[in-house]
């Protein structure tokens, strides 16, 4: 019973040392993808294309989930964008708000508040953007949304 006494203070005695420099290390990485999504944010509110288009990977994968025609996986930048010109130019996209923004070693989060405008109907949606950073670029990205049933009958038809 002593021996794992001793073995556990030797454990914990040990963490003490090292979290912190793990935290430090790792901190630096959290801290330049908190940058990366944070120059997003700022260029997506002010509709400054040229600044988000650079700040995509060149190996870009967009996914949304759910049922619509726009679910599925789209790989490549070309194709990401592709599908979120189609859209833009069907619904009249808007971004409301930005309710938050997270940041850790590979991942960033954006917490947003969207609506879409499409033949006489409107969706307000929260969602939930969960990107994985890459080479200092926003490499993936998880599109997930609160009420997926809405957003799928909002996109049933086209």
């Amino acid at each position: 019973m002593v021996s794992i006494r001793v073995s556990a203070f030797a454990f914990f005695a040990v963490m003490l040392i090292i979290l912190p420099l793990a935290s430090a290390i790792s901190s630096s990485k959290r801290d330049e993808n908190e940058a990366i999504i944070k120059r997003y944010c700022e260029a997506w509110k002010k509709s400054d294309l040229p600044t988000m288009l650079g700040l995509y990977h060149d190996e870009f994968v967009l996914r949304y989930f759910g049922r619509s025609p726009l679910a599925g996986e789209h790989r490549g930048k070309a194709a990401a964008l592709g599908v979120l010109a189609k859209v833009q130019k069907l619904t009249n996209r808007q971004l409301l708000e930005i309710r938050d923004v997270l940041a850790s070693d590979d991942h960033a989060i954006v917490i947003a508040r969207e609506r879409f405008e499409r033949d006489g109907m409107r969706l307000e949606a929260n969602r939930i953007f969960v990107y994985r950073v890459r080479d200092g670029k926003l490499g993936e990205c998880w599109v997930y949304d609160e009420d997926q049933r809405a957003v799928d009958e909002f996109w049933k038809g086209i």
